[in-house]
């Protein structure tokens, strides 16, 4: 069942653009989708839908609508690496965009008390932030850059949230010491998964990029889609 277009009204006033997808059963645990510097393209509403027909409640926010709003294209240049850019400044300010969308979720008469953030590439922080700050059950991260700013973070905060970081051994973005400190953190943390693909890129959750790479994916998926069943299933952490 395809998504459609919305409106977010933020914290600071303005409202600004997001796809929401809803299960069939128009109830269940909800998901923000935080998109790679591309925003929310086809790729993107393709996976919220595909989170939708998992039985979550998903939004695909627009973390760029500040300053240069939509997604960018093919002909678009270098627009999309610009715009992200001081990056963990615009990461800190997009918190609360994060928080908007998970407040637009539970509005929603679905919302079964339980939250997710899921992350690519510029977004996989907000797997991390989602629970350390935001309170989320679970996060998970595909190919995330700079998600090693907030190791000290998670190490310290996590609030029992599941955690699940995803990375190629050839991702540019995710350096030796990115790759070796998750290792590390992996190693004391029950609640952390990292899964490390052998001889694969950055971008390979992404059809549309030269790195896509369908056993990835698949592996992936089957691990999101257990977080994301555990969040329909469990009781709320916390709850009686």
């Amino acid at each position: 069942m395809a998504g459609t277009d919305i409106k977010i009204t933020s914290s600071s006033g303005p409202q600004f653009d997001a796809y929401l997808a809803m299960p069939v059963s128009g109830a269940g645990p909800g998901v923000v989708v935080a998109p790679a510097v591309h925003g929310v393209n086809e790729g993107i509403r393709n996976f919220t839908d595909s989170l939708a027909g998992a039985g979550c409640l998903a939004v695909a926010l627009d973390l760029f609508w500040r300053t240069d709003p939509g997604p960018t294209g093919p002909d678009d240049g270098d627009r999309a690496s610009k715009r992200a850019k001081p990056r963990i400044k615009l990461i800190e300010q997009g918190v609360a965009d994060i928080a908007d969308g998970l407040a637009y979720l539970k509005g929603l008469a679905g919302y079964n008390g339980r939250t997710a953030t899921i992350g690519f590439c510029y977004g996989g922080p907000y797997a991390v932030l989602g629970a350390t700050r935001l309170g989320c059950d679970a996060g998970i991260s595909y190919h995330g850059t700079k998600v090693e700013t907030y190791f000290d973070e998670l190490d310290l905060n996590s609030n029992g949230a599941t955690i699940s970081l995803h990375w190629g051994d050839l991702d540019h973005a995710a350096p030796p010491h990115c790759q070796e400190g998750a290792a590390e953190l992996n190693a004391k943390m029950s609640n952390l998964d990292v899964i490390i693909y052998p001889g694969i890129k950055h971008g390979y959750m992404m059809p549309s990029a030269p790195a896509w790479d369908q056993g990835s994916f698949d592996t992936s998926w089957a691990r999101t889609l257990e977080i994301l069943t555990g969040l329909q299933d469990e009781p709320k952490r916390g709850a009686a």
